[in-house]
Formats: C-alpha cells, structure tokens, sequence
C-alpha cells in the first residue's frame, strides 16, 4: 500500500477514544481482554510500547492475535476499543475443520459472523505511527439470527489483471516482496490472510484456462481498500453489481466521477494485483489484461496447504510427474480439494504419496506437498 493510500486510511479508521457499550449484547456473553503485547512474526508493521499498540510507520500496521479457543458457540463479536488516533478491530471466526470465515470489522458495533463458532481471532489495525491503542475488550454471544449457508462451489468472477512489481517492498501483512514473488492483492481487508498463511487464496486463470496459479492474498489493492465486490453485501459501492470492482464501473462507466475512494483518477479498471512470478511465470501474462478469478474461501469442501521449500509446485493435466503443466500453486496457498486419483509416487514435504489432488478442472497436485491434517485422501475418489 503506497503512502497516499495509507493516509487515506488514517482518517477512516478514526474511532472514539472511549470504550463503546457493547451493541444488544445477549446475556451471558463471554468477555476477554485482549493482550496487545503479543507482537510476533504472523504481524506487520506494529511494536507494542508504554501500554500501547503503535504502528511502526506511516503506513498502516496489523496485530493479528492468536486464535481464542471459546466454551460455547458464538456468531456475534463485539469489540470495545480504546486509544487515539485512526485504528480498527476484526474479527474472524475459525469454521469445522481448518478453515476461516472473512475478516468482520467489530469496532464500534458488532462483527457479526456467518456461521457459529468456537474458536475466533481478533486482528486491530492501527492507522499510522501516529494513532495508538491501549485496550481493546471483546464480548462475543450467539445472536438470535438466520445464519447464512456457504456454498459448495465458489464464486468466479472476470477481472482486470494488472502486475504488482514492487519488489522490497512490503504488502499489508508484513510480507517482504522478493523478485518473481507469487501472491495477489485484493482491494479488500476482509480477505487478508495473515503473514505466512495461505487462508484466502484465489485460483487465477487467463480466460482461455490455458494457465492458471493458486496463489494467496498478501496484499491490498488495486485502487481501493474497502471493496469486497466478491460479496453480496459488500462493504462499500453496495449499489453496484456483485462481481464488479468499483474501479472497472469508474474506468469504464464513470461510477463515482471516474474516482477511487480515495479521489484519485481510476486510470484501469484493475480487480486484482498479480505478484511478478503469479504474472510471468503461474500464467505467463505478457500485459496487464482480463482474468477469471475464483475465490476459493467463498465455497466448502476439503482443503489443503501448500507446503513446498519455498517455491511454487507445478500443477498438472493428469497424475504424473511428466503430463502437462496447467500452472502453478504457491507455497502456502490452500487448495480446494475436489476429489483424489493414484498416480506416480512422489517423495515431498509431508512424505511419499501416490495420492494425486484434483483442485479444478483438469488440474492435478502431488498430495505429497499438501498439508491437509491427514495421511489419508480428504476427499472421494474421482
């Protein structure tokens, strides 16, 4: 995130410097205060000092705190926050297996989850060295609502792919950019994943499907900060269609005067940043140009993670280590597992296996470097 934008955000995270009453907390809700000195390397960009979480810098820094495992289930988290200055508190909750829901903003209301749950984690934000928090207080209950179904199948929508480049640079959670990196960026903090974690990862592909990378969300952009548009109820532009960036509607249609949300000339109707090594090497763009993006946390099904030394393994047309490369999966990236076959036996970071994932249509990944909490196949057979 460049400067500009960080200062944008300074004066929209502005809060109240009181603790705010917990909006309609149910009876019996169970309360916890946060340890704000807990600063450790899933962090970006904060250092906790004299009582108070600061950010490093002019740009904008995340604590993100262990998981809090509860003694019930609970969809409704309500954060009281204390401090000066710009910040905000989300909240997200752990679903049945390994899985996350999105990041729900709680400060000054409610993060109100879509499905219960029994182990949540808090992220604060912290605008600019300037802003600093000394508390926050969470109370989380069950609210009496309907509770949303997640689909099976996840949401794909076609965007505007553009080349992130900015190598040493770091992305919104505390990542060092290297040369041929492999990540995307968002322009969204709902979809976030913490440093070193793959737990929102999109599936990119050129229109034709001729290539594609399962790569995870590290960073926030292009043009704005705030624009979920993969979600029916997105978190700003909610008069725009599901599916379309606000920076395609203001390129192409003149939405909000042609603007971000920061006042700035829209100059590309850009959805989605790619990483240099997610441009060049997972799809072998040579421009800027239109992708199918699919976002792999909005769907279920069993999942598993990328573990590799360090570089992205090669995804394949069939079982084997010779069939065809369709792409690349990064290191860390969870894949959505369809179904599994046997294939070639392949030695990699969690053992030899002959099992053989199914992750998309015609794309194939060797078990063997996929995390999935089994030694078994999570999935049917194909």
């Amino acid at each position: 995130m460049n400067r500009r934008i960080a200062l944008a955000v300074a004066a929209a995270l502005s809060v109240p410097l009181a603790f705010a009453a917990p909006a309609q907390a149910v009876p019996g809700g169970v309360s916890w205060q946060a340890d704000l000195s807990t600063v450790d390397g899933d962090d970006a960009r904060v250092t906790f000092a004299g009582g108070a979480l600061r950010a490093t810098g002019a740009e904008a820094g995340y604590l993100v705190l262990p998981p809090r495992k509860l003694d019930r289930r609970v969809n409704r988290v309500v954060a009281e926050a204390r401090g000066s200055g710009g910040f905000e508190v989300d909240v997200r909750g752990r679903l049945d297996g390994h899985d996350w829901t999105e990041w729900i903003p709680a400060s000054g209301g409610a993060a109100v989850l879509p499905a219960e749950v029994t182990t949540v984690q808090v992220r604060v934000e912290v605008a600019d060295q300037r802003s600093a928090v000394t508390g926050v207080r969470l109370t989380a209950d069950e609210a009496p609502r309907a509770l949303a179904t997640a689909a099976a199948t996840p949401l794909t929508y076609r965007v505007f792919a553009t080349r992130e480049g900015l190598t040493g640079n770091q992305t919104a959670n505390g990542h060092v950019i290297t040369s041929r990196d492999h990540f995307v960026a968002l322009p969204s903090g709902r979809s976030l994943s913490p440093k070193g974690t793959g737990d929102y990862t999109v599936r990119v592909c050129k229109t034709d499907n001729s290539r594609c990378e399962y790569a995870p969300v590290w960073d926030k952009g292009p043009w704005n900060t705030q624009d979920d548009y993969w979600n029916a109820g997105r978190q700003m532009w909610t008069d725009l269609p599901q599916g379309e960036p606000e920076a395609q509607a203001a390129y192409q249609d003149g939405y909000n005067g042609g603007k971000d949300q920061y006042g700035r000339k829209v100059a590309n109707p850009a959805g989605i940043d790619l990483a240099d090594g997610t441009f060049w090497d997972g799809l072998q763009m040579p421009d800027n140009g239109w992708v199918d993006v699919t976002y792999l946390w909005t769907g279920t099904g069993p999942t598993g993670q990328v573990k590799t030394a360090g570089g992205p393994m090669n995804v394949r047309s069939a079982p084997s280590t010779t069939a065809s490369v369709k792409g690349l999966a990064a290191n860390y990236a969870k894949l959505t597992i369809e179904c599994y076959v046997e294939g070639d036996s392949v030695t990699g970071t969690h053992g030899t296996s002959a099992i053989w994932d199914r992750v998309g249509p015609g794309q194939y990944v060797s078990d063997a470097y996929l995390y999935t909490g089994s030694d078994k196949p999570v999935a049917p057979l194909c």
